[in-house]
């Protein structure tokens, strides 16, 4: 990447983060910058980015960035909460996640011709998981009862890595690459060998920074480093023998959160936020992400747009609709959560980092008709930063101001009072006047 073109990056995410505050209650997120910026300098503009030359350092900053946030969402992630709320999240992901690539493969179907099983089912996997950076208003807002940030938050924290295995085995589907092995042994192999490596070196990691925490070993300035070489260290090892390096930042993530919690001394096993033990991953990771929009819009939405037609239009609009409010309709049948509740649930499930990291994943190794895949999944994340973005405050506060009118009517209601306890993530950071937005959204 030229100097020209990291010197626009890093002024278009300083300048979102300077504005952070300011944008938190309008239309325009930040992301919406980032993206537009991108725009700007990429090939449909001043050419300062291009993946033909950039491939490398492009591959770099999202992968980095996907490794961080899969870490990061995993280890934050309390498993009581996946019973609690009337198991809100285990629905949403148990039920509404399979749901949801089902019905997105049948309207991939329906709307792509040309495309082989596999390659159909890859769209959908690829759009699935969801990014609650790009709505943090529509979870942040205290007016939102808890239940309902709680299930969106811890939904978003794990279906990227649920969505995981199913990319790898349709990825090596799609490109014959199993090696002479059918897609069930690419799937347990890739499963298996990350899944053990994710484990040990998790466990590990927080064993050590446990124990060694607990005899005053480690310095101020140090505290928060041995996460972030714990999910590099996961994601590297497996690489290295040929495993899913994603897959091993999520599990390695969930194991260090458990283990940690339950070894380390109890006021540092119960700090979060920017001084927990993640923090600093977190941190790493939410500048990492704000770049990578710069770069999805340069690299990835601008020749989505030049190549749109109406079939990709249409998949993309449904995909943020249809695709994805069925299935989380379906998931709460039955948990007395009113209407209102189940159109919110289904409306904020944006697509982001993780749709943007398969896609260019595809552009680099793909099927034959990656291109197409790439540019449906660009459509529908442009189209999602956009939507969602400028949805969310306002969309918050209407929900919230019925959600108040109802609680009053009924105290028993089923979506519970609306704590002002923030989100338990993503963290929302902590200034002297109060939670403040995270930099990406």
């Amino acid at each position: 990447m030229s100097a020209w073109a990291a010197a626009a990056a890093a002024a278009a995410v300083a300048g979102v983060a300077v504005t952070s505050r300011r944008l938190a209650p309008t239309p325009v997120s930040g992301p919406m910058l980032l993206v537009a910026a991108g725009l700007a300098c990429g090939p449909v503009g001043l050419d300062l980015v291009d993946l033909t030359r950039d491939s490398e350092a492009v591959t770099l900053l999202l992968e980095a960035a996907l490794v961080a946030v899969l870490f990061t969402d995993a280890s934050t992630v309390r498993w009581s909460a996946l019973r609690r709320d009337d198991s809100l999240p285990l629905r949403l992901l148990g039920l509404g996640l399979p749901l949801t690539m089902v019905l997105g493969t049948l309207a991939a179907w329906l709307l792509l011709p040309g495309l082989s099983w596999a390659e159909l089912a890859l769209v959908a996997v690829v759009l699935a998981p969801t990014d609650a950076a790009l709505g943090q208003p529509a979870i942040a807002d205290p007016r939102v009862p808890a239940t309902v940030r709680r299930g969106l938050n811890v939904e978003s924290g794990l279906n990227d890595g649920i969505a995981l295995p199913f990319f790898v085995v349709l990825l090596a589907a799609a490109t014959g690459d199993t090696g002479g092995a059918g897609a069930g042994e690419v799937f347990l192999r890739a499963l298996v060998l990350s899944t053990a490596v994710g484990v040990v070196v998790g466990w590990g990691g927080a064993r050590v920074l446990a124990w060694a925490t607990a005899r005053g070993w480690v310095a101020e300035q140090w505290r928060l480093v041995p996460a972030l070489a714990v999910a590099v260290a996961g994601y590297s090892i497996t690489v290295s023998l040929e495993g899913s390096g994603f897959i091993t930042a999520w599990v390695t993530g969930l194991v260090f959160g458990v283990v940690w919690r339950h070894s380390a001394p109890r006021p540092a096993a119960t700090q979060e936020g920017p001084a927990g033990v993640v923090g600093l991953v977190e941190q790493v990771g939410d500048v990492l992400a704000s770049a990578a929009f710069f770069v999805f819009g340069a690299v990835l939405l601008g020749p989505a747009l030049s190549a749109i037609d109406w079939r990709t239009a249409l998949y993309a609009v449904l995909s943020l609709t249809v695709v994805r409010m069925l299935p989380v309709a379906a998931a709460l049948a039955g948990s007395r959560l009113r209407w209102p509740t189940v159109l919110y649930v289904g409306w904020f499930g944006p697509r982001g980092l993780a749709s943007i990291v398969f896609a260019l994943l595809l552009l680099e190794g793909g099927p034959p008709s990656a291109d197409l895949v790439v540019d449906v999944v660009a459509l529908t994340v442009g189209l999602s930063v956009l939507l969602h973005g400028a949805s969310a405050a306002r969309a918050a506060g209407a929900y919230g101001a019925w959600h108040a009118g109802a609680v009053a009517a009924d105290p028993a209601l089923r979506e519970g009072p609306a704590d002002p306890a923030p989100p338990a993530r993503p963290p929302v950071p902590r200034t002297p006047d109060g939670p403040a937005p995270r930099v990406p959204g």
